[in-house]
């Protein structure tokens, strides 16, 4: 019966390995919430984490160093005692740029209105078939997000399957009350929006920015860096040609948040007539980083 035993053990912990396809790093935070005890946020964060990583979200066999790597740093700005939290949710995701050691961001997004049910000890339920809780919807809506960003960074358009199980946990959603999964949520600035754009051949060329950006930009720049600077550089008037004034335009503001310092770097080694127009484009698209994009004239 023990040696059954330790079987199934070694078993559950091969599944477990197995099915481990984010490498998902998760902090609570509250700042402003006075007499909580600590542990009922490292409960939180734990349950968090474990229900992150202890999932298979892709569809493909993922190895221990191919896990994708991401931050979910919850900041709490409410909670009533009996389960009930408010806050905001920064999500980011990256991956390594071919033989160097510099990882690049590929997600950043700030989830301003987040708000769960969430209970000390209890299990977090998902299932692709039904909406059970907001906490386990807005973390699956961000793991297929992660996954087909990711993917689409090593291939075009190959995080379609992704974003559309993404598209999925937004329309179960629909039927809860909780903001952000419908289309007028947030001032458009919702999940939502995001997996509408992510959807929306629209948004197609962006994209595929970030296919030619990642694998024949920064994968070639170890190695050739003259060539990968001018692949970038020849790729910025796709930026120019975005359409900001869509409605739910939020994946160029989502795309921007991820590049814009390594954006500014990279074109900085560039020569100042390539300089100059980059800093136009970036400008006339991005001008909310303005002030970054204006330091290329130095």
């Amino acid at each position: 019966m023990k040696t059954f035993c330790i079987y199934l053990l070694l078993i559950s912990l091969a599944y477990t390995a197995q099915a481990q396809d984010l490498n998902a790093r998760v902090t609570v935070l509250a700042p402003k919430l006075q007499n909580v005890s600590k542990r009922v946020f490292d409960d939180l964060a734990t349950a968090m984490k474990d229900f992150l990583n202890g999932r298979k979200w892709c569809a493909d066999p993922i190895e221990p160093q191919e896990r994708f790597e991401c931050s979910f740093v919850f900041t709490a700005t409410s909670y009533d005692g009996a389960g009930n939290w408010g806050g905001e949710l920064q999500v980011q995701s990256s991956r390594p740029v071919y033989n160097s050691s510099y990882t690049t961001t590929l997600l950043s997004v700030n989830d301003k209105d987040v708000q769960f049910t969430y209970n000390q000890g209890e299990p977090i339920d998902y299932t692709d078939q039904n909406y059970t809780s907001n906490l386990s919807s807005i973390m699956a809506f961000y793991a297929y997000i992660i996954i087909g960003i990711d993917y689409d960074s090593f291939s075009r358009f190959g995080g379609s399957y992704y974003f559309n199980l993404a598209q999925n946990v937004v329309s179960l959603a629909q039927t809860s009350s909780y903001k952000g999964w419908k289309a007028f949520d947030n001032n458009n600035v919702s999940r939502y929006w995001l997996s509408q754009n992510l959807n929306d051949k629209a948004y197609a060329p962006l994209r595929s920015f970030i296919y030619d950006y990642h694998r024949n930009g920064l994968d070639v720049m170890a190695d050739n860096s003259g060539k990968g600077l001018k692949e970038i550089i020849g790729l910025l008037p796709v930026l120019g040609q975005l359409d900001r004034t869509r409605l739910g335009a939020m994946l160029p503001l989502v795309f921007f948040s991820a590049k814009s310092d390594e954006l500014t770097a990279i074109l900085s080694k560039a020569d100042s007539q390539d300089k100059t127009q980059a800093m136009n484009t970036l400008l006339q698209v991005d001008p909310g980083d303005g002030n970054k994009y204006q330091a290329l004239q130095k």
